[in-house]
């Protein structure tokens, strides 16, 4: 008996550590390093720099030479076949690249390399900003449902309480039902809270790629330090920093280049190219076991490139427009994003720290003060109603400020809070 009571203890247990280890506790930068190991989509970006490599690598790769011959398949004088003794021969010729091509092609070929360069720092930085804004957005949720938890706790405790006494006819029904439409309220308050919390850890179970449950490692002192950093520059400082980093924008200005690398490019194919060989003929020229020089070239007639060097022309004017569209998106963005983040940031410096713990000390003090009957019952749901609302509206706040630097941070791409 003993025996089974210990292995059912030790079972017990094993579940219990399972339960726990299948929640995960992470600081923002185990989530980073987690997710620059593990994410997907990242690593197959990654790829297309390696593509590119092969890309510029093949540009380097000349034309095979071209070897052939002949035998005589039938000798009419000596009327006999194949008389591969008497007549035979051999020529090996190979294709020299005129007008810069090779060198045109191969710096074309680099020039995409860049671009893939750009683009997955691009798609490194979207994802970062997506990861981190997922994770205050969790934070802060857990935070609300904390929250909202303590209240239904009381709440739900007052109404049973409530419903007992209304059984009993000491209190009206309609005490009763004000009660239970607070009740209701923080009930609701909880449903969305949880849906938004499984939403946010699934996206940071894909961006990480850790399956369990995600659970941030935040202390309130490491919240307050980075809701009090602020950027470095105004707006104008700001947008200049965002036109030097920004990979997107980097890529449009990059791409400009690369047109115009590859319109150079098509501009050489207009040259021809030259064929150069050697020729050994055993029987059949002017002399026996002649060699003779090849060379051949096309003639230059008309411009056998001349709509793809058109093409590319307009591609480079086409580049230089999206370009400056660009630049003048994302000034307005940055613009628009400090503005935000100023907005909130000031709103939220209005509220002081003594004022939340007033409105803690004053929760406090209306619970205590409805137990010992002080307050009336319409007082207390007025000011619990209030109380639930304005809880969530300063955890929403504090979340949106850390968003907005966040969208800051996506924009300029270096670092701009102290």
């Amino acid at each position: 008996m003993k025996i089974e009571k210990i292995n059912k203890i030790a079972g017990l247990f094993v579940v219990f550590s399972s339960l726990m280890t299948a929640q995960q506790q992470m600081s923002p930068l185990d989530c980073e390093e987690a997710f620059q190991k593990n994410n997907l989509q990242l690593l197959a970006e990654q790829y297309n720099i390696n593509m590119a490599d092969a890309d510029i690598l093949q540009s380097k790769i000349w034309e095979l030479p071209q070897l052939s011959g002949y035998v005589n398949a039938y000798n009419p004088e000596g009327r006999k076949a194949f008389d591969v003794g008497q007549a035979k021969g051999a020529e090996i010729s190979q294709l020299i690249y005129m007008g810069g091509k090779k060198k045109n092609e191969i710096a074309f070929a680099k020039s995409n390399k860049e671009l893939a360069q750009l683009q997955f720092s691009q798609l490194l930085v979207d994802l970062r900003s997506q990861l981190r804004s997922n994770y205050f957005n969790l934070y802060y949720e857990k935070l609300k449902l904390e929250n909202t938890k303590k209240q239904l706790d009381y709440m739900n405790d007052l109404l049973a309480a409530y419903k007992i006494q209304s059984a009993k006819g000491n209190v009206s029904l309609k005490d009763e039902v004000r009660l239970q439409s607070i009740v209701i309220q923080l009930n609701n308050d909880k449903i969305v809270i949880n849906k938004n919390i499984l939403e946010f850890e699934q996206n940071l179970q894909v961006l990480t790629g850790i399956t369990e449950e995600l659970e941030p490692q935040l202390s309130e002192s490491e919240a307050k330090d980075i809701l009090a950093s602020q950027p470095f520059g105004d707006a104008l400082e700001l947008q200049k920093k965002a036109l030097e980093n920004n990979a997107d924008y980097q890529y449009n200005l990059k791409l400009i280049d690369n047109s115009k690398l590859y319109a150079q490019w098509q501009k050489s194919m207009n040259v021809p190219d030259l064929n150069v060989g050697a020729q050994w003929d055993q029987n059949s020229g002017t002399f026996k076991n002649e060699v003779n020089l090849m060379v051949g070239i096309p003639l230059p007639l008309w411009k056998s490139n001349k709509g793809n060097v058109e093409r590319a022309n307009f591609a480079i004017k086409q580049n230089q427009k999206n370009a400056e569209f660009q630049r003048l998106n994302l000034e307005t963005k940055v613009q628009s994003a400090y503005k935000t983040w100023k907005v909130q940031y000031d709103q939220l410096q209005e509220i002081k720290t003594t004022d939340l713990d007033n409105m803690e000390l004053v929760y406090n003090g209306m619970l205590k003060n409805f137990r010992k009957g002080n307050i009336s019952l319409i007082e207390f749901v007025d000011f619990m109603d209030s109380y639930r609302e304005t809880a969530l509206q300063i955890y929403d706040m504090k979340n949106e400020i850390i968003q907005s630097a966040e969208q800051l941070n996506q924009l300029l791409q270096t670092k701009i809070f102290y």
